[in-house]
């Protein structure tokens, strides 16, 4: 007999949890949500919801909608020296936007340019589930690895930008071996070397002072 309150394993069943894990991880964020809030908010046993999704990072996968799982990609950029992980991860990341994947992936973007929730759930979709299992492979020192990952993204980010959104010449038509041999020292330098310190801020140059009242007096 199926509990009171809680939805039976129809076929509304799956569409009901991806509603709730929808706006509890645009809400919550993806730390922030949990299977049984989820569970609770759709009307079913969290059983369920490990039943159609399978863990949480499957569950968020899915109400992406994400064109690639990067609990699968990722760890191929560490299949070698830490000196190549920049250019693995450059070659990496244009082979699946230069895939069948590449025109879902072009949609989340330009949604989460237009719609405030698609940009916290591609956010949460980067953060979470591609550059923390960066940061876990190379085992960064946690002061830096927040910096080191956003500046990654950001020459990730302005990269999808110009050659797959914008379309701006010539990195639409440069072939992949030109745009890796061009950006993975970026982000080799990003992810392994020293980051800049930054200079002591410059203390202003004191005035001038001003002369005694009696110089002045005899001036005139």
């Amino acid at each position: 007999m199926a509990r009171t309150g809680r939805r039976p394993g129809n076929q509304d069943t799956r569409q009901a949890i991806l509603t709730a894990a929808r706006e509890a991880f645009a809400e919550r964020g993806y730390d922030g949500a949990s299977i049984r809030q989820i569970a609770t908010s759709a009307g079913v046993d969290p059983a369920l919801v490990h039943h159609y999704f399978g863990a949480k990072d499957k569950l968020f996968l899915a109400t992406m909608d994400a064109p690639i799982d990067p609990g699968e990609i990722v760890p191929r950029v560490f299949e070698g020296d830490l000196d190549g992980v920049g250019e693995r991860l450059v070659r990496t990341f244009l082979g699946v936007w230069d895939s069948p994947a590449g025109s879902s992936a072009a949609a989340l973007f330009r949604s989460a340019m237009q719609h405030e929730w698609s940009a916290r759930m591609l956010r949460e979709f980067l953060v979470s589930q591609i550059l923390r299992r960066v940061v876990a492979q190379l085992k960064l020192d946690p002061a830096e690895a927040p910096k080191r990952a956003a500046l990654v993204a950001s020459q990730m980010a302005g990269l999808v930008m110009v050659r797959y959104i914008l379309k701006i010449e010539p990195m639409t038509t440069m072939s992949q071996d030109e745009i890796v041999y061009s950006v993975a020292p970026t982000i080799q330098r990003y992810l392994t070397e020293p980051l800049p310190a930054l200079a002591p801020a410059t203390a202003p140059a004191s005035a001038p002072a001003s002369p005694p009242a009696s110089s002045r007096a005899s001036k005139r």
